[in-house]
């Protein structure tokens, strides 16, 4: 019988993700060994991600693994993931996605954000979604949120904030469904590159055979192809978590649609851009949209917002 080492965080959901994972793979007859730990982007939660100076927060660690060969791959959330990996390393499957809306999260169901009259608090840690609520709702106060989704569920209940926005696919894995309070258009509140996926990391080394188990077992050729698209656009950008880019890709048949973007910090600019094509040409689409936004105004505000983030 086959084992596949599989590395993964620590924090439940982060488990929840590579236990779902290693049903997948045991289902088809292989046995699995988990190997879980903190990476740096876990221990250091005083400091915004974007000013921790590492690409890979949440996944440098467990490349190490992956590199010396003591796991065979490593289960990420796809959205933590850097758009250009480390030479040395490749992922190979992409898991059937969950629905990809930002969700608002609240003890507190008769939270309005539309009511400007009152004063509300959301907790969150991403830079999109600090931009994207300064354009939408720009009444709303915003407080940095770092940690765990219970962690932060906990820091709300403390009073930190009064609500929090995070991804509709950890609620629902974490069972935390009963507290949304409003779910957000993905029109409005385009998704970041990944958002719902379970990405599948490993090193190019990976004996041939396993890699063509493990890709047969898990990967999902939609999500796929939505994936590299999304993920070509951030990589033109040569981004990652700590830029308010955004991008989503839907499959309709053969037409594949990306929609993507990038605001200000503050949010008083969005550049969008929508671009369609065939599953086969998913990164070249992917490319051409970010050299879309780069063009328009985007290489400035790249400029600019990194400027603002030293």
């Amino acid at each position: 019988m086959i084992e596949i080492a599989i590395g993964t965080r620590k924090s439940k959901l982060a488990m929840w993700q590579t236990n779902t994972v290693a049903g997948m793979l045991e289902a088809e007859g292989m046995s699995t060994r988990i190997s879980s730990m903190e990476t740096i982007g876990d221990k250091v939660l005083d400091t915004s991600i974007a000013k921790i100076g590492s690409k890979g927060v949440f996944t440098e660690e467990l490349e190490a693994q992956l590199a010396s060969g003591e796991t065979d791959i490593a289960v990420h959330s796809a959205k933590d993931m850097q758009s250009r990996l480390p030479e040395g390393f490749e992922l190979i499957a992409f898991t059937d996605r969950e629905k990809v809306n930002d969700v608002l999260v609240s003890d507190d169901p008769t939270i309005n954000i539309g009511d400007s009259s009152r004063k509300l608090r959301i907790g969150t840690s991403s830079v999109r979604r600090v931009a994207l609520l300064n354009h939408f709702y720009p009444h709303v106060e915003t407080v940095e949120m770092r940690g765990n989704l219970q962690t932060r569920i906990r820091k709300m209940r403390e009073g930190d904030c009064d609500a929090l926005m995070l991804a509709y696919a950890g609620v629902k894995r974490m069972e935390y469904e009963d507290l949304i309070v409003k779910i957000f258009s993905e029109e409005e509140f385009i998704p970041p590159v990944g958002q719902g996926c379970i990405g599948i990391e490993a090193a190019t080394t990976l004996d041939p055979e396993k890699r063509k188990k493990i890709r047969k077992c898990l990967n999902n050729a939609e999500s796929e192809a939505c994936l590299l698209a999304e993920r070509a656009y951030l990589k033109q950008l040569e981004g990652g978590c700590s830029i308010p880019a955004f991008g989503l890709a839907k499959l309709d048949g053969d037409t594949l649609t990306l929609k993507v973007g990038l605001a200000s910090l503050d949010g008083s600019k969005i550049l969008q851009k929508v671009v369609t094509g065939t599953v086969a040409e998913a990164e070249t689409m992917g490319k051409e949209a970010g050299d879309y936004i780069l063009d328009n105004g985007g290489r400035e505000m790249l400029a600019e917002i990194r400027r603002q983030q030293k």
